[in-house]
């Protein structure tokens, strides 16, 4: 029996070619640039001592979030209450959407835990037969504009004791318009997939017949309501430390230099290797771009806008950012609507959609799919500034 690894599809490129000469260019010149003003000592214990405090101060504090929301999801799913916000969400799903009912479930599994969920559904027949050919691509957009939905809720929320200010009103809003940029992501998508398959379009997706999974119901775990319950709290608590480990790398690689390009040196004026010191280039790059981030975003600080940045390429490290930029009072309420719809709506597609979308086959639309996600996310994040300015001056 093939093992998942060797199942994966392999390309392959000639031993010697242009990337073989351009990448060591590329990679040495980013060392530079931090060696140039930091000094290469200083440079790489800064990356090592950076990336320590990121997994004890930031990983293992949203690993624990994970573990006990993946153990509240559990139960959730366990006793029907995902059914039943499945069951309301279904009618809102084609108007709103342009889908079948039966992606309400993608959101609400993503949304309780990651992007990935969806394929999960998608190899599912029963589900699958919902669909039409132009529609099924889309569920790579509907499902990442929620992934770690409730994550990022939480965590945002929980904050609120670091800026000494109640963000309740800031991540509603943020969830509101993480539900505004998902629509506009997923119709783009619905736009790009019908075209594509032209006269396929309103084929079903898939030819199988349905399976013998009956209507109407739903699995249970064997034993009684205590067996149960304990059953899916470990194996949500379970899946939460899955899902905790899994942010592991883009926390402390990705965050790591997005946090040495946005950070200065020590507060001596000097660089000493320590952690959390860096060259501030994306401040001075967003000082530049100030006069078209301020309208769209309402960002408080030039350091903001890494949070977005961030979140493009992972939503763990976006939350830890979060973390960094309120403990020094860089951010305020306004920027956390707007993160919470940022993170939430992007999730780090650039790091996930391109395996999702092979895994749905549909390799030939990743290009549509990043596209359109990008334009979903950016409208999540301009309705999230103007909801919050809005309602804060009816307040």
């Amino acid at each position: 029996m093939e093992t998942e690894e060797q199942q994966k599809p392999v390309s392959y490129k000639k031993e010697l070619g242009p990337e073989t000469f351009v990448f060591p260019v590329i990679f040495i010149g980013i060392f530079v640039v931090f060696a140039w003003q930091m000094g290469l000592a200083n440079a790489l214990n800064t990356m090592m001592n950076t990336a320590y405090r990121l997994l004890i101060d930031t990983v293992l504090y949203i690993t624990a979030i994970c573990v006990i929301m993946g153990a509240v999801s559990g139960l959730l799913s366990e006793f029907g209450f995902v059914a039943l916000v499945n069951r309301l969400l279904q009618p809102l799903m084609k108007p709103i959407y342009g889908l079948p009912g039966a992606a309400a479930l993608g959101v609400v599994t993503t949304f309780l835990s990651g992007n990935p969920a969806i394929l999960t559904l998608a190899e599912d027949e029963q589900f699958k037969h919902y669909f039409k050919k132009y529609q099924f691509p889309a569920l790579t957009n509907i499902g990442t504009s929620f992934g770690m939905g409730l994550i990022v809720c939480t965590y945002m929320y929980s904050l609120s004791t670091v800026t000494g200010k109640p963000l309740g009103l800031s991540v509603m809003i943020g969830l509101v318009s993480a539900i505004i940029g998902s629509i506009v992501s997923t119709r783009i998508m619905l736009l790009f997939t019908r075209r594509y398959y032209k006269d396929e379009a309103d084929l079903p997706a898939t030819e199988k017949p349905e399976t013998d999974f009956p209507k109407g119901m739903r699995i249970v775990r064997e034993g009684g309501i205590a067996n149960r319950c304990m059953a899916a709290i470990l194996d949500g608590g379970k899946s939460g430390v899955k899902l905790g480990l899994s942010i592991v790398p883009g926390v402390l690689v990705i965050c790591t230099i997005v946090m040495m390009l946005i950070n200065g040196p020590s507060e001596s004026g000097v660089y000493t290797g320590s952690a959390y010191e860096g060259i501030r280039l994306i401040p001075f790059l967003a000082e530049k771009l100030n006069f078209i981030l301020n309208p769209l975003f309402g960002f408080s600080s030039p350091e903001a806008i890494a949070v977005p940045v961030t979140a493009l390429g992972s939503a763990g490290a976006s939350l830890s950012l979060t973390a960094s930029l309120a403990s020094a009072n860089l951010i305020g309420p306004g920027d956390i609507a707007v993160y919470t719809a940022m993170c939430m709506c992007w999730s780090g597609y650039l790091s996930t959609h391109t395996s999702m979308m092979d895994s749905l086959g549909c390799k030939k639309l990743i290009g549509k799919a990043l596209l359109s996600h990008t334009i979903g996310g950016l409208a999540a994040g301009i309705a999230a500034h103007w909801l919050y300015v809005l309602i804060s001056a009816l307040m």
